[in-house]
């Protein structure tokens, strides 16, 4: 007999992080490590007092009216939470949290892969050289965009903004930025503020989207805003899907008014668009910027510091 709270683990995290919850916890873990549908999620939620999802995960008003009032904590593995209906969970009093500051270096260095893979022809030279068709040379051969010295945008200047900003002065980049709110001068680091959005797309050779998905952000980059961006423009996505227009994007890459792409969210997940996989000057991944050891490590350690503080009845440091 355990009086320890049952915890459920609906994907496969780091072998640290299942370690340390089967430790601590009445551990359930999903080993099939498959997407958990809504009824599996509100009949586990009879089961245990914690979640530990990840943003494959859907508690949306209607499930969290289904959810069983044993489960007191989501604590999420992901620093967004667009996946979760915040208010309608804390009017079941089930608290929820998420994993901030522990993620931002390696999705700033995804966003400076999608930036040079994008704008150095990554996907056609990869392609050349594996199909066994690299077979001449010239001067005028695989010329592409380079970013020094260019001007880099960046739309959310949050935690992974931020250190965008300062690996892109690695690289001589001129930093522009539109926030919600101005950074203090010691944070911007010489960064240029936008007020508006649109005087931000005017001067940014490359723009790289940082900002969370909400009902005001959901195809934030249209056709009108991807107009207003300079002829040559470079677009980089690894914050969320939802924020651009993928149709528009289909059209501004076949008007070569972008020269490219680098994304790695998309609007449908998993899969992905169907209709960019023609382009060779779009390169994706898929969803992968938090994808390392070190990372999904702090990540998993973080959400488990969130139910441990929850159920020591002090409040968790990531509390929403």
């Amino acid at each position: 007999m355990t009086n320890k709270p049952v915890l459920w683990m609906p994907r496969k995290l780091s072998g640290a992080t299942i370690a340390r919850a089967q430790r601590n916890y009445e551990l359930i873990l999903n080993e099939a490590d498959t997407e958990s549908s809504t009824d599996q999620i509100v009949a586990m939620s009879a089961r245990v007092d914690a979640m530990l999802p990840c943003h494959s995960e859907r508690f949306d008003k209607d499930v969290a009216a289904r959810l069983h009032p044993r489960l007191k904590i989501i604590a999420n593995h992901s620093v967004g939470v667009d996946h979760c209906d915040i208010e309608a969970l804390r009017a079941r009093n089930i608290a929820v949290t998420n994993t901030p500051d522990v993620l931002s270096d390696a999705t700033a260095e995804i966003a400076c892969l999608l930036l040079l893979g994008a704008a150095r022809r990554a996907i056609e030279g990869d392609s050349l050289v594996r199909s066994g068709n690299w077979d001449s040379w010239s001067p005028s051969f695989m010329v592409g965009k380079q970013i020094t010295g260019q001007r880099l945008g960046i739309v959310g200047m949050g935690r992974v903004g931020q250190v965008v900003a300062a690996r892109a002065r690695g690289f001589d980049m001129e930093v522009h930025y539109h926030n919600r709110r101005r950074l203090p001068a010691k944070s911007e680091c010489g960064a240029n503020y936008h007020e508006r959005l649109e005087d931000l797309l005017r001067v940014a050779d490359f723009l790289s989207l940082h900002c969370p998905a909400t009902s005001e952000t959901e195809n934030l980059i249209n056709a009108r805003r991807l107009a207003m961006l300079p002829k040559g423009a470079v677009l980089v996505n690894c914050a969320r899907g939802s924020l651009v227009d993928e149709c528009a994007l289909i059209q501004s890459i076949e008007s070569q008014h972008l020269a490219a792409a680098g994304l790695d969210c998309f609007a449908c997940e998993p899969g992905g668009n169907p209709g960019l996989r023609k382009f060779k000057n779009v390169f994706m991944l898929p969803h992968v910027g938090s994808a390392t050891t070190l990372t999904r490590d702090a990540m998993g350690f973080r959400a488990l510091d969130n139910i441990d503080s929850f159920f020591a009845g002090k409040k968790p440091l990531d509390l929403l």
